[in-house]
């Protein structure tokens, strides 16, 4: 069964009273993955909604010979949804855990039958597709109009999480896996960062990176 904890505290099911939080936990799966692990796969039929409960999801797509990352999730994210919706049926892009990671499965039968219940749920998640398809809009724009370097800074401005004066990312990605997220080189992405780091915006510690001047990267972005 779900941690009654973590559901309690997931947006979609913050209004329900604790019997439909039971009822929701009793039909939840829960799933651990190893890191490299791939949840389902681009063109695949699925229909399950997918919770982070701990770890880390990177979702992407093959084009051309290359992949492409569209969004990384962790902790309290979901994914999957579209499948649960409408008459589709088969997975837009892939999913694979970038550590190990446990998540809670809820079937689409389940999910139809919570948002009949509780149609506020459909606001919450119409409401986060919306700002996905925003942010996925910027990131097109950003690809097309910006320098590699801003790219690679921009990147770097998102995923950063904790508000502490040197903050760290919270995750540690490879190089090419962040050139694949901004449509560069490997090699562009490693000289860029060896630069931010003379530069004194970020320090790379056993490859996790810390954001030492966040005004000077988002400067560097073309944010401020």
């Amino acid at each position: 069964m779900a941690d009654m904890e973590f559901l309690k505290n997931f947006p979609f099911f913050e209004h329900l009273n604790e019997q439909e939080l039971e009822d929701i936990a009793a039909v939840i799966t829960t799933k651990v993955y190893n890191k490299g692990v791939n949840l389902f796969w681009e063109n695949e039929v699925g229909n399950e909604l997918f919770i982070i409960q701990s770890g880390a999801v990177k979702i992407f797509r093959h084009q051309e010979g290359r992949e492409i990352i569209l969004a990384l999730f962790r902790q309290g994210d979901f994914f999957g949804e579209m499948v649960l919706f409408g008459d589709e049926k088969v997975r837009s892009a892939s999913a694979n855990t970038l550590e190990k990671t446990t998540v809670y499965i809820l079937k689409k039968e389940h999910f139809l039958q919570l948002l009949n219940k509780n149609p506020n749920i459909f606001i919450k998640i119409l409401n986060t597709a919306l700002e996905r398809l925003r942010q996925a809009n910027e990131q097109i724009a950003n690809l097309s109009m910006t320098s590699a370097y801003a790219r690679i800074a921009r990147l770097l401005v998102r995923l950063t999480q904790s508000p502490e004066a040197d903050r760290v990312l919270g995750l540690k990605l490879t190089h090419h896996q962040m050139a694949d997220m901004t449509a560069t080189a490997r090699e562009t992405v490693t000289k860029v960062l060896s630069d931010m780091q003379s530069k004194g915006y970020i320090r790379i510690v056993n490859r996790q990176i810390h954001i030492t001047d966040l005004e000077g990267l988002m400067t560097a972005a073309g944010l401020e």
